[in-house]
């Protein structure tokens, strides 16, 4: 008989392969907002369809992801999920061929779906691959490589995307129809390539699933998996975790989105040419990835490359808040998070010029371990509960399409003081829930993993 310690550490590897692989994907989205609203000549609000899109996802099949994983297993959970995915990134080609706004939104949808069943699987079994003290340590190292992808993103999307000029639509009148199919095709061209090079990965990456063996979360099935999830409302650190996730990932997504509309209201396209130091870190992404001048950059282009110091904030952070956790408790930790992040916002707005911009950016760093550390909080108790748990914080991560609404309605009728300065609200209630609500776990969650491959 074999009494090893069971090694982890593959299983581990593996799963923030996805980690990464999702948080790429959804900031690509956000990066994606300011190009079809030029494109489709889409108002504010129909911009908002995007994340509409996006998060209605979560919302639908959350809880059902979590039955269907319940079912049929984690590996075979999250091959569907990386196949979705694909499936979702291929429909961009047509969609961007055809300019079908319609299509781009289910193409969006789609693959959200296949996000979601990663999410929903990956969260609560990173967190209990292990000792249940470490949970939040090993929660927002794995998520610290989920913003490596969305660090890398904007870099991507502000160069490949964002960086030919977006024609108004009196200049796309005035061109000729030779002319105007030639600037829609170029306009198609600049995102297909892109999502048909991450459907072929994806598609390869859910191949090496297939081949690989991750131990299996035990978990409730048929009936009883439904029936538990009013059980698991009735705990006090879920009900208000999931809350928290709410409005957690609608501030995230708010601020991440119009960042480039909030720097370019602020002038920073000019200033940033104009800083010796700043346009040469323009410069050098540019010619690295597109060989284009700065002079050629539209300024959405110019400003959206340093959204990457958003995220990037956001993977620093959650590589200093796995250590924080594991010295502090996560609870205090969050709290103290919170209360950066507030006291950030309110700075950016009252300011300007580079002062507003690195601010309002290292909100990011702040960000870093809210969504792990509510996380792992929220489940923290519910013992054979917490795929059902999973389901339901899954689930709240459709603040993603409402909270963004809101906030430009907001920007676009009274200003960014007013929209983002709303979000300090959010940030409020994360640490509130974080120094007064929320309880620390205490049960053993090794028993919820069997010592056998998937």
């Amino acid at each position: 008989m074999n009494n090893s310690k069971p090694n982890y550490l593959p299983a581990f590897i593996a799963v923030t392969t996805l980690f990464f692989l999702w948080g790429f994907i959804t900031v690509l989205v956000d990066a994606l907002v300011p190009r079809l609203k030029e494109v489709f000549e889409l108002q504010g609000i129909q911009a908002v369809a995007v994340q509409f899109a996006w998060f209605t996802a979560y919302l639908l099949f959350s809880i059902p992801g979590a039955y269907i994983i319940g079912k049929i297993g984690y590996k075979k959970g999250a091959i569907l999920g990386l196949i979705l995915i694909a499936s979702g990134a291929l429909l961009f080609y047509p969609a961007a061929g055809l300019r079908v706004f319609g299509l781009f939104l289910f193409a969006l949808f789609v693959m959200a779906s296949g996000i979601t069943f990663l999410q929903v699987a990956a969260n609560p079994y990173i967190a209990v691959l292990g000792h249940p003290e470490g949970a939040s340590k090993r929660l927002n190292l794995a998520q610290a490589f989920n913003s490596l992808g969305t660090t890398i993103a904007p870099i991507l999307s502000a160069f490949f995307i964002l960086s030919d000029k977006v024609k108004t639509s009196d200049e796309i009148k005035l061109l000729s129809d030779t002319a105007k199919e030639s600037y829609f095709a170029s306009e198609a061209s600049s995102v297909q390539s892109l999502f048909v090079g991450l459907a072929l990965f994806t598609f390869a990456l859910a191949g090496g699933f297939a081949m690989i063996k991750l131990p299996k979360i035990i978990s409730s099935t048929g009936s009883g998996m439904f029936q538990g999830f009013g059980g698991a409302l009735k705990n006090k650190n879920l009900l208000f975790g999931a809350i928290g996730i709410f409005i957690y990932v609608g501030a995230e997504v708010s601020i991440g989105t119009y960042l480039p509309r909030y720097f370019v209201e602020l002038g920073l396209a000019e200033v940033i040419s104009q800083s010796s130091s700043l346009s040469a870190i323009v410069q050098f992404l540019s010619s690295t990835f597109t060989g284009k001048d700065l002079a050629d950059l539209d300024p959405k282009g110019i400003v959206g490359s340093f959204v990457m110091f958003y995220w990037f904030g956001a993977m620093v952070g959650r590589f200093i808040g796995s250590l924080l956790t594991s010295i502090m408790s996560p609870r205090k930790v969050l709290a103290m998070f919170g209360v950066g992040a507030i006291t950030l916002i309110v700075i950016s707005l009252m300011s300007t010029g580079l002062i507003a911009m690195w601010s309002i950016l290292a909100v990011g760093l702040f960000n870093s371990i809210m969504f792990p550390t509510i996380f792992t909080l929220s489940i923290g108790t519910l013992k054979e509960l917490k795929p059902q748990g999973s389901g339901i914080l899954c689930t709240a991560i459709f603040g993603g399409a409402i909270i963004p609404g809101l906030t430009v309605w907001m920007i676009d009728n009274y200003s960014f003081q007013v929209g983002f300065g709303l979000l300090t609200l959010a940030y409020f209630y994360i640490a509130f829930y974080g120094w007064k609500i929320a309880t620390p776990g205490s049960e053993n969650d090794q028993s919820e993993l069997e010592k056998v491959a998937a």
